[in-house]
């Protein structure tokens, strides 16, 4: 198959699921579901690239299988956290039942459709390398899969320490200060927005890769100034007041650092 006639397959097939589900989550009443099954859909998405591509190699399987890796795990932590509360819903889409009440229902499908395309733009760092007929990894490849590999880890630990945090009564209320998040006040991410980088980076091994690079550069834009920071920031403010706002004075918002603070233990 040609590049065009492949995104334009995926893109339609994307329209079409994401419709489907809208209705599933309208059913259901609660349409942070969006969010596991956007996460889980780049599994699909990435090995019907793979499969596209001219011929089977091991980039294939490698890019394919690791865009799994991250897909599932993502997924799957958003799926406890969705369905743990469930029918309760997220409170960015609570906002939005609010913010597009005279209109909700029109809007909210363009916005389910919207992350249909969102899906295509995204995983262009998978689509160039299949294209790639060279038998050996080049430099690119290999940084590119050491990045996402490590990101994955770090991300992985990230969720680990706060749902560790979040277990002991003693600290319900209180800001999560320990380990990665003693170095970042979103450290998971920050290493979502690394995983990306690796992708494009990994990307960039083919060519016309440099094109994937849109998506860790659209990541980073979604992480930091909308969808995550801010509405993260928003809402421990809201639950936990004074003591995070003492932890954003002490504390680096996206990059680790050291703590700003004399004191340095966690």
């Amino acid at each position: 198959m040609s590049l065009l006639a492949i995104l334009g397959t995926a893109a339609l097939a994307l329209i079409v699921w994401f419709a489907l589900i809208f209705l599933l989550c309208r059913r259901l009443n609660n349409y942070g579901i969006i969010d596991v099954v956007w996460s889980y859909t780049f599994t699909p998405l990435a090995w019907f690239y793979a499969l596209s591509g001219s011929g089977w190699s091991m980039r294939q399987l490698v890019l394919a299988s690791l865009a799994s890796i991250w897909s599932i795990r993502l997924g799957s932590h958003l799926y406890k956290r969705v369905f743990a509360h469930h029918p309760e819903e997220d409170s960015r889409y609570r906002q939005l039942r609010t913010d597009w009440q005279d209109n909700f229902g029109p809007m909210m499908f363009g916005f389910f459709q919207l992350q249909a395309i969102s899906m295509v733009v995204l995983a262009l760092p998978f689509l160039f390398p299949i294209f790639n007929t060279e038998l050996s990894f080049n430099l690119f490849e290999i940084i590119g899969t050491a990045i996402v590999f490590v990101s994955l880890c770090g991300e992985t630990l990230a969720d680990g320490q706060l749902a560790a945090f979040r277990r002991r009564p003693e600290n319900k209320g209180n800001v999560c200060n320990f380990g990665l998040w003693h170095y970042s006040r979103h450290p998971n991410y920050f290493f979502e927005w690394m995983i990306w980088v690796g992708f494009g980076v990994f990307s960039l091994g083919s060519a016309y890769g440099w094109i994937g690079l849109i998506a860790p550069a659209s990541i980073y834009y979604l992480l930091r100034y909308k969808t995550g920071v801010p509405m993260a920031e928003e809402s421990s403010l809201k639950s936990k007041g004074d003591a995070f706002r003492a932890y954003q004075g002490s504390t680096n918002e996206f990059f680790p650092g050291p703590s700003r603070t004399s004191d340095n233990s966690s």
